[in-house]
């Protein structure tokens, strides 16, 4: 979206990884479940404790099946052609880079990392790999360049990709919205979010929010997760909240929110800043292994309050809307400007004069490869 508004001449094609590997996936051979598919289901039930374990079984599964991988992703280079490859997603870059280097050996491979830092080894970033990478905070930077990787081939943006409707203008007149809404005009508003499907957590801290007495109000935005919406909306309650089910207008109820709370995800943690909604994550033992940097970064950055349980939220929560720290987290909020989205389109074009420059052809096509 953002390239098509800048108007670049490039013919872009999104790959799903997923699809494509989809001969080589057990898990639908076996049990008819994607590992997609079995991954949200972790995120929903909270099924996370020992998921670095698990994290090291996929990779084992990944390895185990580098050469099949590879045969089908040379095919569908050899079919589509590109003139470069940009890859948003983990364990696969060492395939990804192999596979086309191996048809098109002169032509550039870009890692675009979604995460604020790598979680390694073979995450994100992979070593011996001539390829460029483009990272979001200065710590990825540091990992590449640790892995040998030189300066020339790692371009620094300003954070993570966030959708340009985050950079909409804000809503003028948020009591106003509020009040449609059923909420009260002008208490502390927290808006909660745990991805795309929710996390029966929000039950729970809906309940200790409920019994605190606090006077703020919630917004719970619980995904395509329908069965955790309709327990939210059927238990009683006295204070003030919304309950919203899957929605694209996420960046709208972050703007009528004071903070934020979810889990320590890159994007969502990145949606609430851009929001300018400082931050209550969780982070321990069942926190996914590459977002626990995530949390320490939230500390060092001082935009919100990281928790070693959701039992404890509504302290935290009283804490966040005391005037003087909600000020204060504000204004460290504010001095983070996020506008990757709009960067990357010129670090891409960079690289491709780059390689023009380089192999003295002409490059008018790239192909992005989606998460699996």
């Amino acid at each position: 979206m953002a390239i098509e508004a800048e108007s670049h001449p490039w013919e872009t094609h999104l790959l799903n990884l997923q699809e494509l590997l989809d001969p080589l996936d057990i898990l639908r051979k076996r049990c008819g479940l994607r590992i997609e598919d079995f991954y949200n289901s972790m995120l929903r039930n909270g099924w996370t404790l020992g998921s670095a374990q698990l994290l090291k079984l996929l990779q084992l599964v990944v390895r185990f099946y580098h050469r099949p991988t590879l045969r089908l992703m040379e095919a569908y280079w050899r079919k589509a052609e590109p003139d470069m490859v940009v890859s948003f997603v983990p364990h696969f870059n060492r395939a990804l880079y192999e596979s086309f280097s191996r048809v098109f050996r002169e032509r550039p491979f870009v890692t675009i990392l979604t995460d604020l830092a790598d979680y390694p080894p073979h995450f994100w970033i992979e070593p011996n790999q001539p390829q460029y990478f483009i990272c979001g905070t200065e710590r990825a930077v540091e990992q590449a360049r640790s892995l040998g990787h030189p300066p020339e081939r790692i371009f620094r943006a300003s954070g993570m990709i966030l959708h340009p409707r985050f950079y909409d203008p804000v809503v003028t007149d948020r009591t106003s919205e509020r009040e449609q809404l059923g909420l009260e005009r002008d208490w502390p508003t927290g808006v909660v979010l745990f991805g795309g499907h929710g996390s029966k957590v929000m039950l729970e801290i809906a309940e200790r929010i409920e019994a605190s007495g606090l006077p703020v109000q919630m917004i719970y935005i619980c995904g395509k997760n329908e069965r955790l919406a309709g327990a939210l909306r059927a238990k009683k309650s006295y204070l003030p909240r919304l309950v919203e089910g899957f929605t694209t207008r996420v960046n709208y109820y972050m703007q009528l929110a004071d903070f934020f709370i979810g889990k320590p995800g890159p994007g969502s943690v990145s949606e609430a800043l851009a929001t300018g909604l400082p931050v209550i994550v969780e982070s321990n033992a069942w926190t996914l292994p590459q977002e626990r940097y995530n949390a320490r970064w939230i500390t060092e950055k001082q935009v919100g309050v990281v928790l070693r349980s959701f039992r404890s939220i509504h302290q935290a929560v009283a804490e966040m809307v005391e005037r003087t720290r909600l000020e204060r987290y504000r204004a460290q909020v504010a001095s983070i400007h996020n506008r990757a989205v709009f960067e990357i389109p010129a670090i891409l074009e960079e690289i491709f004069e780059r390689s023009r420059a380089s192999a003295c052809s002409h490059i008018d096509q790239t192909i992005a490869v989606g998460p699996p």
